[in-house]
């Protein structure tokens, strides 16, 4: 298990972990690395920059077709996908969290690779100005905000560790 702190209005503790149950109810958000001819999509977001696909699970969905959507909403592509694990975001030592917040004391940010097999016409619509596909090694250097737990999930996703 890969850990690490970062300051998300305070100090949150942050742990990738491969034996997530998806069915948690404490899932905050879905994400995923999508990969197209050895390529990996960014998007440039609205209010964040470069990113990769995500968001929120919304009711009624289960969080891999939340991950589809997003996928296809903010990058404009279809594909296969597999759970690859769960960032936990642990909220105990954040002096600010509230508990009657949007976000529950310890959550859990599933991650997906999607194997893109349909890429469509690009409309820049919802929060998505851009897409681009680029090697697995310039993410980090793209990404508005790039942790180092992305590594871990990064390897994951490449089938390296």
């Amino acid at each position: 298990m890969t850990e690490m702190y970062t300051d998300w209005g305070g100090r949150v503790r942050l742990s990738w972990r491969t034996d997530h149950d998806s069915a948690s109810q404490q899932i905050t958000s879905v994400h995923g690395f999508c990969f197209y001819k050895e390529r990996l999509l960014v998007v440039k977001l609205t209010h964040r920059g470069w990113d990769f696909p995500g968001g929120h699970v919304e009711q009624d969905e289960t969080p891999e077709t939340a991950f589809r959507r997003e996928a296809a909403e903010e990058g404009g592509v279809k594909g296969t996908c597999r759970l690859l694990g769960a960032v936990e975001v642990d909220h105990r030592e954040n002096a600010n969290w509230e508990s009657g917040g949007p976000y529950p004391e310890i959550g859990y940010q599933l991650f997906y690779r999607m194997q893109i097999t349909e890429v469509l016409p690009f409309r820049a619509a919802f929060e998505s100005e851009q897409r681009a596909f680029v090697s697995p090694a310039e993410a980090a250097r793209r990404h508005h905000n790039w942790l180092p737990i992305y590594d871990a999930i990064l390897d994951k996703a490449l089938n390296r560790k």
